[in-house]
């Protein structure tokens, strides 16, 4: 490989990031035995000397040596190990061992169960107050589960593959790329090229030279097989041979030089003929060994004579664009040209070009029309691509038909011309072409081919002839079969199927078949697209890159022929095209999987690079992971094989691939590990390489090669941590499964020494057991704390479930564990409870810690080793056979009863429970497996079996959990556990009354409230199968427990309903429940006693204050729907909880509305004095809410002495007056109103006067927009007062007196009804008020003014000025409409209103006429006198007065403008639909609908124009008659003769009225005389302007009927065809 210059040298820091650098430090003896060989039991002194030397480990592992000890007995075979000196963790550098611990979760167990209890809330276990492991759990409820994640990784990381990987394509054009050639490129570029091009210098030489040109012409054409042939302006064809040798000058001396360029080229299957297409027609064809003159030579047809023709041929000037031979033969060929047409040619055998003739036969197209043809003219067309079938190198059905493909600018025409022509397959141009695109097309054959298959099937053995065409920017793939029949005189039925369909950016103008299954494209932009053509998916680009630096040459072949199409584009027609592309099929050629180019200064050939020429581009380029990356995707098949000549077959392709990718990969190691630059650059190189060289590997499943040759120079360049991180995904994802030994040994040493114990942990629970070294691997995970695997190992490599067991048990016996210390921070303490998990695994059938299930027959022999084992009533000798017992005492002490068993419950009760809850699910405990004896045990000869049940389980535990060896912090987990099992397996566990009574009065004495909830539940699921004969003595227990759901159950079940509503009211959890527990209790089905209920009762009022506490408004629903009888005590028990009360009261008398969400009154059926003390109440705490409230209270449901004064202390006066309405005390409530407003003025005159001194501002203007505001309304409460009193008052009952007076305006106050005093003094109070507060607010400004002129004014005066103001004209105009009403009309007049007295009577007159009540002038009258008495001048009210009348005035200012601007709208709208009625319509056609004559237009006659002139003049006879006066009508009155005389002509002629046009809006045309006739039989035509309906009913009458109808319709017509 070659040396890559450019390294870029990294610096800086790498110890974190860079690789490990470990050394080997390998003992050189193996390591002792800890222990005894020999056979034997092990003594206390052993015991003893065994404790004191793992203190001394301990110890000394805290401050970094190794810990490692073996509580195993090594047999003799035992393999001496070799250990590594790394540390092992440190107590407080266990940073991560929180992740070690099994996770407990709520999922049911894998025995198909459901959770063993409801949700628990307590940490279960404080297991004892010796100095062992107190954890926080929730035993019974939560499962043990593995923490081995599934997968982290679908996959290992990938690496990003280089940017000319993906395929990409952009739109290009000269100028664009002229651009980007002065700038970098977006996208890097492959360091190979796509296509490796090679100037032809000699043919270059030779025919781009000025002499060539001069001599013969510049090249026109190119087309490419055995030779080179170049055709050229002058009409020379030039051969040249592949050494760029010119072999033949094929033209001078003959008539083709004569015949313009060669526009055409075709060369013969066996490479000896060449045809040649000129511009004018001609066709020839030469023998290369012959060329002095042609083979063939068909002239065209005169123009002058296509009409009187006797043959076909191609017209004399049109270019022969396209030419081909058919098969083998010299002698037929296929042409087409710029004029559409195709032709075949066939010449008969003869003796030299004289003795032949030539049969030609039009296959395609029409003749240019003749000026003496009377044909259409037609849409020019032309053949935009064309090609006869090629020959396979297999012999085909289709080789004898000739089948020839066309692309027309609208079809696709394949036509086989032997033995007659005939058309096989038609296709449109597809839909998917974008309208006014570029207009192009191109295709291309592949013939059938026989294909490197072994098998013996004959179809895979072939391929399918192929076609590829391309219209604009879509390319369609069409696959060509044939089906022959027995009868072999029945002509090839061939099968065109269209397979695939690629869109391009941009309009394709060539294609060409490089191979097979690869195409090359040419798009308009000169840019060439690689395409994979795959069977068995849709075609993908695998390449793309410019070829306009090429300079191709094109010509425009096409755009003088179909220029019709172009320049009469219809933009509604979407099959027209914009602009034509050029041709660049001349010279775009392909042969053998080479490219041709004919460019306009060069000849180029250029040839697709191979994988291999990529893979040595990128290892020459420096990129060598690049390299590999590609080589894998080349050897998965995954990339483009067929484009870079790769075989399909997937056996060859790895063949090929292998060998070179691992040559790659081994060079790339040694060039990466061999550079000397350091940092963060060559630590992302090296994970890239070990990313890519196992990405390599496992594709070949080269694993020795990865972990011999790849890790063996990771480990020298001192990178193993990269090798380890990178193969960690593929053991986790199960892609490795093994791991040799040496990889095995260091990946642990890594893992552990860099403190993730927890991954390390689950690769190896990943992996496959057989092939590690047993005793390497268990004493590096002992070494290391490693207990989840090495419970694995030995479980799954040996079957052994005891060791594991006693390993950890050893764990528990020699290391003290802090009750304070934090269980994450004691690395021991966390692998020591792994063995609850593990335990729950095996008895439930599964493989810790993966989960798996095990096999039936080994799940049972484990359950049963660890039961024996756990259950053992005495020490056990293990290994069996070594003599060794397993002792769990210190020294000198006496081991217990069951000590395994005891020694677990001592180190975490709690936790062993929940344990056994989840192994008491397992039906193996069922007792039904009857064990046989002589059964192996790990290995060993059992003298008996031991098949545990559940009833035994829980016998035991009861002797054993007794407050004499346990604290009862442990002895309460065994009650919950029995208690809670106890139902569920009814069948299996049977207690003693004495036990289970023990066991429930247990549960009451529980040691903290952690296992409140936890106890109680339990004892719940007790008394479900145990009925205690004196439960009402337990009582005392659960009271003093706090157990109330117990005694909610107890009582309930004794009907001890007051107790029962007593122990809800102390559950403090369940307050809620009680609404619930009383609707039960007083339901009416019930069935209680009198008692009963009056006890139930007693308890309701006397805890009323804690009921209501709970929720006052569900207590107010449930009692008066099942006790309205309480309701009046409960209420006067919350008499001190005012708040309470309210909420209580406003539950009953306005609940909410479920439907509207607001809500209602409801004061029905409650007791006298609710709604009164809810308004009182109200007014306290809601005091924005009583005039609402009490505006919807009817009459008499409220009284109104109890709530008045509380109305008036919280300001409710509006509150107060409609109650006082309502009670006919109206004058009494105007009063409280008046004093109330009176009230507002003093508290605002008196801000307004302070306002000059007050030094908060902000607060005074807030506290005068409160009382403005206020002010306002009480006014419109005084007006609502007022008006209600009007609407009731009948002024037509007054006196005759009262009614003189009042017509005289001598009325004074004691004379005014009731409702005309409540409006005097309304208006008075008001005016005075703003007359006040205006004054004050004077004075305010006067004192401002005269101290300080900049000092801002601390009220805005002028917006209290315009709320008074608003006030006062509100009032005003309330008066006035409520005591003016408009009069009906005079001679209406009421008796009762007219009077003899002419006083009266004049009085009567000076009424406006919209006042005839006299009200609002008298109360004016008054109010002006009660002015003129408090004030003498009236200067005072003149600002009153003025803005009074000046809203009046405003106010008609307003509507005057309203009325203009709608009267101006509404003729705007009458004139626009004047406007659009009056336009006309355009007919549809020229011709009438009722007697197909023309109306209008060309040929209508000159009977309309005469018409038209008399219609002219009677128009301007009527125009003088209407301007002249009286004397112009009466001349032409003396003239009307004449004139009646020339309109009778006219309409009698029938060129008149029954000749005018009538045009519907629906665009039909009628003569009025058709339309008319057709409506009538013509009874219709003397009435002008008489139109018709709809109707179409026949008879006699029917004219007549519809020519009333039509008057009856405004006359007009309606259409008889529409209608």
């Amino acid at each position: 490989m070659s040396s890559v210059s450019g390294e870029s040298s990294g610096s800086g820091d790498h110890d974190n990031n860079g690789p490990i650098d470990t050394e080997d430090n390998v003992s050189d003896s193996p390591l002792d035995a800890q222990g005894s060989e020999k056979a034997g039991i092990l003594t206390k002194d052993m015991l003893e000397e065994e404790r004191e030397q793992a203190r001394k480990e301990l110890s000394n592992g805290i401050n970094g040596t190794s810990f490692a000890k073996r509580t195993t007995v090594q047999t003799e075979s035992a393999k001496e190990e070799v250990l590594s000196d790394l540390p092992v963790w440190q107590l407080e550098q266990a940073t991560d061992s929180a992740e070690w611990a099994s996770i407990p979760d709520d999922t049911p167990s894998i025995q198909g169960s459901a959770l063993s209890s409801p949700g628990s809330s307590i940490p279960a276990s404080h297991s004892s107050f010796r100095g062992v492991h107190r954890p926080s759990l929730q035993p019974f409820e939560r499962r043990f589960s593995s923490r081995l994640s599934p997968s982290p990784l679908g996959s290992p990381r990938p690496i990003a593959s280089p940017g000319f990987l993906s395929p990409r394509s952009r739109q290009s054009s000269l100028s664009s790329n002229i651009l980007q050639s002065q700038e970098e490129p977006d996208t890097p570029q492959p360091p190979w090229e796509v296509v490796r091009w090679t100037k032809l210098k000699k043919i270059t030489g030779q025919v781009f030279s000025e002499a060539g040109k001069r001599n013969f012409g510049r090249p026109t054409c190119l087309n490419v097989a055995a030779s080179l042939v170049i055709g050229t302006s002058k009409g020379f064809i030039l051969v040249f041979d592949y050494q760029q040798v010119l072999k033949s000058i094929i033209g001078p001396g003959t008539k083709a030089v004569e015949c313009g360029p060669v526009t055409a080229l075709a060369i013969s299957a066996d490479h000896t003929t060449v045809a040649g297409g000129h511009a004018t027609g001609y066709i020839f064809t030469w023998e290369l060994s012959r060329p002095a003159k042609p083979f063939l030579q068909i002239p065209p047809l005169d123009r002058a004579q296509i009409d009187d023709r006797r043959t076909d041929g191609h017209v004399s000037g049109v270019s022969v664009l396209h030419i081909g031979f058919l098969g083998t033969r010299h002698t037929a060929l296929v042409s087409a040209d710029d004029g559409g047409m195709a032709f075949s040619h066939l010449a008969t055998r003869g003796l030299g070009a004289v003795g032949r003739t030539v049969k030609t036969t039009r296959i395609l197209g029409r003749y240019p029309v003749s000026p003496r043809s009377m044909e259409k003219v037609r849409k020019p067309s032309s053949v935009l691509a064309f090609s006869p079938l090629p020959l396979g190198n297999i012999e085909q059905a289709t080789d004898d038909l000739g089948l020839t493909a066309l692309l027309t600018p609208y079809l696709l025409v394949i036509v086989s011309t032997t033995p007659v022509a005939q058309t096989q397959h038609k296709a449109p141009r597809p839909k998917e072409i974008a309208p006014h695109s570029a207009l192009s097309g191109c295709l291309a054959w592949f013939p059938a081919v026989k294909l490197k298959n072994p098998s013996d099937d004959l179809q895979k053995s072939i391929s399918k002839t192929k076609l590829v065409y391309c219209w604009s920017n879509i390319l369609t793939i069409l696959n060509v079969d044939y089906v022959t029949e027995a009868g072999k005189e029945k002509p090839v039925e061939l099968d065109f199927k269209p397979r695939s369909r690629w869109r391009s950016e941009e309009a394709i103008v060539a294609v060409q078949w490089l191979s097979r299954s690869v195409l090359g494209v040419l798009t308009i932009s000169q840019r060439l697209i690689i395409l994979e053509d795959n069977s068995q998916s849709s075609l993908r680009m695998t390449d793309t890159f410019d070829l306009l630096h090429k300079h191709i040459y094109h010509s425009d072949l096409f755009s003088k022929q179909l220029r019709p199409v172009v320049e009469q584009l219809n933009e509604e027609d979407p099959t027209m095209h914009g602009v034509v592309a050029d041709a660049f099929y001349v010279s775009f050629r392909a042969y053998k999987g080479r490219l041709f180019l004919l460019g306009s200064n060069d000849i180029s050939i250029g040839t697709l690079s191979n994988w291999a020429d990529r893979l040595l581009a990128l290892m020459e380029d420096g990129d060598f992971i690049a390299a590999i990356d590609l080589a894998t995707s080349y050897y998965n098949g995954d990339t483009h094989k067929l484009t870079v000549g790769l075989p399909d077959d997937d056996r060859a392709r790895h063949a090929l691939v292998q060998e070179k990718l691992l040559e790659m990969i081994s060079a790339s190691l040694k060039y990466a590990f061999a550079r000397t630059d350091d940092g963060s650059d060559k630590h992302k190189l090296l994970t890239d390489l070990a990313t890519v060289c196992f990405t390599g590997c496992m594709s070949m499943n080269e694993l020795d090669f990865l972990y011999e040759d790849v890790y063996e120079a990771f480990e020298e360049g001192s990178a193993e941590r990269i090798f380890f991180e990178t193969l960690e995904p593929y053991i986790l994802s199960g892609k490795v499964s093994s791991v040799p030994p040496n990889v095995l040994k260091d990946l642990i040493s890594f893992y552990a020494s860099s403190r993730r114990g927890n991954k390390l942990e689950e690769m190896i629970c990943r992996l496959n057991t057989d092939t590690m070294d047993i005793n390497q691997i268990t004493t590096l995970c002992k070494q290391y704390n490693l207990y989840e695997a090495l419970i694995y190992i030995w479980t799954r490599a040996i079957g052994d479930f005891i060791t594991p067991l006693i390993d950890i048990l050893t764990l528990i016996k020699l290391v003290g564990f802090s009750d304070t210390q934090d269980e994450t921070e004691n690395i021991y303490l966390m692998s020591a409870m792994k063995i609850f998990p593990y335990l729950s695994y095996t008895f439930t059938g599964r493989v810790y810690p993966s989960g798996t299930f095990l096999e039936n027959s080994e799940a049972r022999e484990a359950k049963k080793d660890l039961y024996r084992f756990l259950f053992s009533g005495r020490n056990l000798e293990w290994p069996p056979g070594s003599g060794r017992i397993f002792l769990t005492r210190e020294t000198g002490e006496e081991e217990p009863p069951f000590p395994y068993l005891r020694l677990l419950l001592e180190f975490d009760a709690g936790s062993f429970m929940s344990m056994l809850n989840e192994a008491f699910e397992d039906s193996f405990l069922n007792g039904e497996d009857v064990a046989i004896n002589d059964h192996q045990l790990n290995g060993s000869q059992r003298a008996s079996s031991f098949t545990p049940t559940r009833q035994y389980i829980i016998n035991t535990l009861l002797g054993i959990m007794t407050t004499d060896n346990f604290d009862p912090e442990d002895i309460i987990y065994f009650y919950m556990f029995a208690a809670r099992n106890l139902p569920k397996y009814p069948q299996h566990i049977i207690l003693p009354g004495t036990s289970l009574h023990q066991i429930l009065s247990r549960l009451c004495y529980y040691p903290n409230d952690t296992v409140k909830d936890d106890c109680q539940l339990s004892v719940e699921y007790l008394l479900s199968v145990y009925h205690p004969p004196d439960i009402q003595n337990l009582i005392p227990l659960f009271e003093n427990a706090g157990f109330y759901r117990v005694l909610k159950s107890v009582y309930r079940g004794s009907q001890q309903y007051a107790r029962l509503l007593e122990v809800y009211f102390k559950d403090t959890e369940n307050r809620d429940g009680i609404f619930d527990c009383i609707r039960d209790c007083l339901k009416s089905n019930r069935g209680l006693t009198k008692k009963q209920a009056n006890e139930i009762k007693a308890v309701i009022v006397n805890r009323a204050r804690d009921l209501a506490t709970i929720d006052a408004s569900r207590a107010a629903r449930i009692l008066r729907l099942y006790a309205p009888d309480l309701l009046k005590p409960v209420l006067d028990a919350l008499e001190p909880e005012m708040e309470v009360q309210y909420q209580f009261l406003r539950s009953l008398v306005e609940p909410e509305d479920q439907q509207t969400g607001g809500t209602k009154f409801s004061g029905d059926n409650l007791p006298s004095g609710f709604s009164e003390r809810y308004v009182q109440l109200m007014c306290r705490f809601n005091s924005s809410h009583v005039a609402d409230f009490v505006s919807v209270v009817k009459s008499g449901d409220l009284r109104l002495d109890p709530v008045l004064p509380a109305l008036e202390k919280s300001g409710a006066i509006d509150a107060a007056v409609v109650l006082m309405a309502r009670d006919c005390l109206v004058k009494p409530a105007m009063e409280r109103l008046v004093k109330h407003l009176e009230t507002l003025e003093t508290a605002l005159t008196g801000l307004i006067r302070a306002a000059a001194d007050t030094p908060d501002i902000a607060n005074t203007e807030e506290a005068v927009q409160d009382l403005l505001n206020d002010i306002q309304k009480y006014c419109k409460v005084g007006i609502w007062l007022c008006q209600g009193q009007t609407r009731s008052m009948d002024h037509s009952s007054r006196s005759q007196v009262d009614r003189r007076k009042s017509a005289l305006l001598n009325i004074s106050e004691e004379d005014l009804a009731l409702d005309e005093l409540l409006w005097l003094n309304l208006i008075d109070t008001v005016v005075s008020l703003t007359k006040h507060v205006t004054s004050a607010a004077t004075d305010l400004d006067s004192s401002i003014s005269s101290f300080d002129t900049t000092q801002p004014k601390p009220i805005d005066m002028s917006k209290v000025s315009t709320a008074l103001r608003e006030s006062v004209q509100q009032t005003f105009s309330a008066l006035l409409a409520s005591t003016t009403t408009t009069p009906k009309s005079p001679r209406y007049r009421s008796p009762s209103t007219s009077s003899t007295s002419p006083a009266a009577d004049s009085q009567s007159l000076h009424l406006t006429p919209h006042q005839s009540n006299p009200s609002f002038l008298l109360i004016l009258r008054l109010f002006l006198t009660r002015c003129a008495r408090s004030s003498p001048s009236l200067s005072d009210l003149r600002t009153v007065l003025s803005s009074i009348f000046a809203a009046y005035a405003f106010e008609e200012t307003i509507l005057s403008l309203a009325n203009r601007f709608l009267n101006k709208d509404a003729f705007g709208h009458v004139e626009r639909m004047k406007e659009v009625r009056g336009r006309g319509w355009r007919p549809r056609g020229q011709v009438c609908e009722g007697c197909g004559k023309r109306g209008w237009g060309p040929g209508v006659g000159g009977g309309v124009f005469d018409a038209w002139v008399k219609a002219e003049e009677r128009k301007e006879v009527e125009r003088r008659r209407r301007q002249g006066g009286e004397e112009e009508m009466e001349r032409l009155e003396r003239g009307k003769g004449t004139v009646r005389e020339a309109d009778g002509e006219g309409e009698g002629s029938g060129k008149g009225s029954n000749s005018a046009l009538v045009v519907f809006a629906c665009r039909h045309l009628w003569h009025r005389g058709c339309l008319e006739r057709g409506l009538g039989g013509g009874q219709a035509e003397d009435r002008e302007g008489v139109g018709s309906s709809a109707d179409t009913d026949t008879g006699g009458s029917a004219g007549d009927d519809r020519s009333r109808e039509a008057q009856r319709h405004g006359g007009r017509y309606k259409c008889l065809i529409c209608a």
